[in-house]
């Protein structure tokens, strides 16, 4: 699935309203443009939508995110291994163990600048703790689904 190749994003979108869709999409532009040779996992389940970007095709190798829950319609930018982050101006959310991440309400209010630094730093981060394994390819969209009315449905094309 190319950039401009969205069929698959777009079925998963459509269920949530047209102006947080567009903020979902050009957060994965921003982020693909950044890190064209990482693979995009898209998970669809019954709770939240969620588009995470790894070095191999394994979910725990995942080093950013973007995920709209379907109730709250919030928009997570989101480092899974984010308490290891500087983070020098504290704009990431979260008290988890694990997890931080920046509500995104707006496409100008990003702080693109601010989060490629972050998303810089865990990449790095993230490469580390694959052990720097690489997929069998690299900048794949793969599908996947968690929900049980979902369940089997499974996905994998090349940009």
């Amino acid at each position: 699935m190319s950039i401009s190749q969205t069929k698959d994003l777009l079925k998963s979108l459509k269920p949530i309203p047209a102006e947080i869709g567009a903020t979902v999409l050009w957060l994965r532009d921003y982020t693909w443009n950044l890190y064209p040779q990482a693979n995009e996992l898209i998970y669809d389940n019954d709770s939240a939508l969620a588009i995470g970007w790894s070095p191999t095709d394994r979910v725990g190798h995942t080093f950013c995110s973007i995920a709209v829950g379907r109730i709250s319609m919030n928009i997570h930018y989101g480092f899974y291994r984010g308490v290891e982050l500087s983070d020098p101006k504290q704009i990431l959310l979260g008290e988890g163990n694990q997890y931080r991440y920046l509500l995104v309400s707006s496409t100008d209010k990003f702080p693109a600048k601010d989060i490629s630094q972050l998303t810089k730093e865990t990449d790095r981060n993230s490469l580390a703790k694959s052990q720097r394994q690489k997929a069998a390819q690299e900048g794949l969209t793969i599908v996947k689904s968690a929900s049980e009315k979902k369940a089997g449905e499974k996905n994998v094309e090349t940009r």
